[in-house]
């Protein structure tokens, strides 16, 4: 490419118009191009890899034959092959197209700081703006009901000795809604709820305390899309057994207890002990109580809380 088509492509960019395609260089291939970014794979075109000029992959594609390259002859980039998706799809759609509640900002951050695609940076930076500003202003809500189901069953006291049994079993049902997604992201995980999506990397330990935590209706994926629920809201169900109801009866009634995440693991079996780790919560992130209800003066027996923060 000769200067005075280099001189016109920065001039048509500072006039906010999109890059001219960029021929490829002598030796590379103008058809389909394959990568090898760290382990993951991804098809795309020449004319895509090469849509900002001034980028490490634009200088990459039209210089000379990259080298680094694996044994299936893809060319291979040494980075985060999840992340590299975001970073694609800006090249092809010019704008930053991200799943609600993105989690992990700050390492696309750092691997568009590595490709040195600028106006990516500069759509990141402003996203990061955005959300400490909903971070800063902030409203919280967690309500808590508790039901009670009378159960009756059978209890074998010997051979041929059975006797009828009766206890009640408390049901309860939180929801917890927050303007900030991420205050909810982190209520999950202290309370056990936000699983691995692959289910992957689960130690042994965790495994077995994820069969016994409380229903789950606020796990991100599509069950969460199912029923209504999105990054500013949590629903809960759960019911501790009783200490004088079997296991097995236990069982039959469908439903689990909850459990605070490990290593802590500690069952919470009223809506008090609920309504305490949110506020312990709330008031770690900066919130202050703005209402209880129905007791102003009894907030650990309340039903319900509100927060705000400013």
């Amino acid at each position: 490419m000769g200067e005075e088509e280099e001189e016109k492509r920065k001039v048509a960019a500072e006039a906010g118009a999109p890059p001219a395609p960029v021929r490829a260089a002598p030796g590379l291939c103008v058809g389909p191009v394959t990568l090898n970014v760290g382990g993951k794979f991804y098809s795309t075109t020449l004319e895509t890899l090469t849509r900002f000029p001034d980028s490490m992959l634009g200088a990459m594609f039209r210089g000379p034959r990259p080298a680094c390259t694996d044994r299936h002859g893809h060319y291979f980039i040494d980075r985060d092959g999840k992340a590299f998706r975001h970073i694609l799809n800006f090249l092809r759609l010019g704008r930053l197209d991200l799943p609600e509640g993105y989690p992990e900002l700050a390492l696309l951050w750092a691997e568009a700081d590595f490709y040195q695609i600028r106006p990516l940076l500069a759509e990141l930076s402003q996203l990061a703006a955005e959300r400490r500003r909903c971070r800063t202003h902030a409203v919280l809500h967690a309500d808590v009901c508790c039901r009670e189901r009378l159960l009756h069953f059978t209890v074998r006291g010997g051979p041929q000795n059975y006797g009828l049994s009766t206890c009640s079993l408390r049901l309860f049902a939180a929801n917890v809604f927050c303007t900030d997604g991420h205050f909810l992201a982190l209520l999950r995980g202290r309370l056990g709820q936000a699983a691995d999506a692959a289910g992957e990397e689960e130690s042994g330990a965790a495994e077995e305390w994820g069969a016994a935590r409380g229903l789950g209706r606020c796990e991100p994926g599509k069950e969460e899309a199912e029923e209504g629920q999105s990054r500013h809201h949590v629903h809960l169900e759960w019911a501790p057994r009783p200490p004088d109801l079997p296991e097995a009866e236990y069982a039959k009634q469908k439903v689990r207890p909850l459990r605070m995440a490990p290593p802590n693991g500690r069952e919470i079996g009223t809506a008090a002990e609920f309504l305490e780790e949110v506020l312990k919560m709330a008031l770690d992130q900066g919130f202050r109580v703005d209402a209880i209800f129905p007791d102003p003066e009894d907030i650990l027996n309340s039903r319900s809380l509100r927060f705000v923060r400013h």
